[in-house]
């Protein structure tokens, strides 16, 4: 595996495990701050190895080629939570300093270990169980009312792994499968929220940490839509319990880098936490363009044990609109137009293929109009979609 080049100056290379997006938007904030990237990428095409010259190929599963990988690199970081067990063990065993860590990055991976250890915690989540049978679904849908919500406990991402159900034996493919694998479902209780919040930190291996603003985060199909910041008329009480909550969570869990609490807000001024991510996040885009230091700079300077930047906000609002594979396979001339209608909007595309439903990009786009605001960024998104062609 050929070794990264090195800037001269005794600064560091940090290694990506994943070439998706999340890798990719790390290289202008590398760059930046006169880091070397280097990403093990899933193929040659992939979204980080098109803009990032250390990309060797290789799976995130091939223990081999994440240690040689590793090897040239003096911290490594994840585009995603789906490393093996064995492969962060090889890591371990290799002495390789890894952010987050596995003993943190589990409760990321496996969202029953989330649950249990925040429930002892006592960080507010919605109810929950384990289930392998018909009858511990129902025994659980008739506790706390029905219909309930049945998640995979790992592997799961934007809706998928998750289904509403309105008794056991619709569940009966996945029980199987659990029984066979002795691998529980989770049963959540279905919350009745007001909306979805979120609230992105930053924390360093020394335990410095910083804490954007809470957003809220607007749903559709499972697929986060919009993301809104800071979150509009949110309680003022209600935003520092959440962020003194997630800020409790990445200390208690030992969490360095970044980490996502993904919370439902409920009526009457309370919050439940839904999930977790320990990696730059779709709540987080926005901050690339709208706060002093964006998430995936933030990233890079926590899991090097940097001083981390300030997350204050440059703008009044400022909204992200994701973009959908939709109707245009070529973007170039719909990514010029945008340009061209709305030069303030910040459009960031990915490199990648465009599939159906697909994030394929977002765009960014601040000032003091909450409503205009949202009205061009979601025009933006949709005219590269191809939803709209004026």
């Amino acid at each position: 595996m050929t070794a990264p080049l090195r800037a001269p100056g005794g600064f560091p290379v940090v290694g990506i495990i994943g070439g998706g997006q999340l890798a990719r938007m790390c290289a202008g904030p590398a760059a930046e701050l006169g880091l070397t990237l280097s990403v093990l990428a899933e193929a040659p095409d992939a979204s980080a190895a098109l803009v990032i010259p250390s990309a060797p190929v290789g799976a995130h599963s091939d223990v081999d080629a994440v240690l040689a990988f590793a090897a040239e690199c003096d911290v490594v970081t994840f585009d995603h939570e789906h490393v093996p067990a064995d492969v962060l063990a090889a890591l371990a065993g290799a002495g390789v300093a890894m952010h987050p860590t596995p003993q943190a990055l589990v409760f990321a991976q496996d969202k029953l270990e989330m649950r249990e250890r925040l429930t002892a915690l006592g960080v507010p989540c919605p109810r929950w169980a384990r289930a392998l049978t018909v009858d511990e679904v129902t025994a659980f849908g008739d506790e706390v009312g029905w219909p309930v919500v049945a998640k995979t406990p790992r592997g799961g991402y934007d809706g998928k792994g998750v289904r509403v159900v309105a008794s056991g034996e619709e569940l009966q493919d996945w029980l199987e499968r659990a029984g066979a694998e002795d691998s529980p479902l989770l049963l959540e209780e279905k919350v009745p929220f007001t909306r979805e919040l979120a609230v992105l930190l930053a924390r360093s291996p020394s335990g410095q940490a910083a804490a954007w603003p809470v957003v809220e985060t607007v749903q559709t199909d499972g697929i986060c839509t919009e993301v809104i910041a800071p979150a509009p008329d949110l309680d003022p009480d209600l935003a520092a319990r959440a962020t003194e909550a997630a800020l409790r969570i990445a200390g208690e869990l030992g969490v360095t880098g970044v980490l996502a609490v993904e919370m439902f807000e409920l009526p009457g001024g309370e919050f439940v936490v839904n999930e977790l991510a320990m990696r730059p996040h779709n709540s987080g885009h926005w901050s690339m363009d709208g706060a002093v230091t964006g998430q995936f700079e933030q990233h890079l300077r926590a899991v090097l044990d940097l001083p981390l930047g300030s997350p204050r906000p440059r703008h009044a609002w400022t909204v992200m609109g994701n973009v959908l594979g939709g109707h245009h396979t070529e973007l170039y001339p719909a990514y010029r137009h945008v340009m061209a209608r709305d030069p303030e909007v910040k459009a960031h595309l990915y490199g990648k293929g465009v599939r159906p439903g697909r994030k394929i990009g977002h765009v960014n786009v601040s000032g003091d109009s909450l409503t205009d605001l949202r009205a061009r960024a979601r025009h933006a998104a949709d005219y590269i979609e191809g939803a709209v062609t004026e």
